[in-house]
């Protein structure tokens, strides 16, 4: 846990870019979060669930370039049916989207806060190679996520898929204008956001607590430079 020192007089501000209805989000605490989803039904549903975010219509790969700057932690899971491995079962061939791979490079190099840019294992070698690899997932980030293990849902095995998907993440997207399969399927698991929340919140804890320990010493090299100073025009004198 941080310090009382280091501990935020506000909330931490949180873009969760590419919402879904928010499995990755349902389980983060204390923070003010704007998430961007292009569907705005989709967007109805995490509205429904997440009252107290602000939920923004629109493309979520254009308000990150606008905007990355506004936010102290980034999570983007951009599309992924042209990277995962049943891309290779479907007749048509398609371009890989490289929207992933721009974002990755915007924010290693221009964010100065902490970011996570969520992916599937893909069928090909990965353009940049992922930061962890977690459940069935790949992890872009610029902080340390402890590894842990997570329930394999094996959902294409199961009888009444949307039912055990909806019990599993918590979700009920009954009486909604979806493709309720589909928006369930692209959850992170709750848990697995969690954990990943948490592991950010201590980088981020850990990033004030050296801040703050460069600050002291700064001063302090201030402060012996200066004494060395009078002394030396004691000496003068």
């Amino acid at each position: 846990m941080c310090p009382s020192w280091a501990r935020r007089k506000k909330k931490m501000r949180v873009l969760n870019l590419y919402a879904g209805i928010g499995g990755n989000r349902k389980l983060w605490t204390d923070c003010d979060v704007t998430a961007v989803e292009y569907d705005p039904n989709i967007a109805e549903i995490y509205k429904s669930n997440f009252p107290e975010d602000t939920v923004i219509i629109g493309d979520a790969h254009a308000y990150l370039l606008e905007h990355f700057q506004e936010f102290d932690f980034i999570w983007a899971s951009p599309p992924c049916p042209t990277h995962s491995r049943l891309r290779t079962m479907q007749k048509k061939i398609v371009y890989p989207d490289i929207t992933l791979y721009q974002e990755i490079i915007l924010l290693s190099f221009w964010h100065e806060g902490l970011y996570c840019i969520e992916n599937v294992i893909p069928y090909y070698k990965p353009l940049i190679d992922p930061t962890y690899i977690l459940h069935r997932h790949l992890f872009w980030c610029n902080f340390n996520i402890f590894y842990k293990e997570f329930e394999n849902l094996e959902t294409c095995k199961k009888l009444n898929e949307r039912e055990f998907l909806q019990g599993k993440i918590g979700f009920n997207v009954d009486g909604y204008d979806v493709d309720k399969r589909k928006v369930l399927r692209n959850c992170v698991l709750p848990e697995l956001g969690e954990h990943i929340f948490k592991e950010m919140k201590s980088a981020s804890c850990a990033k004030k607590l050296g801040q703050k320990n460069n600050t002291k010493e700064s001063l302090q090299t201030a402060y012996n430079s200066a004494s060395m100073q009078s002394a030396q025009y004691a000496l003068e004198l």
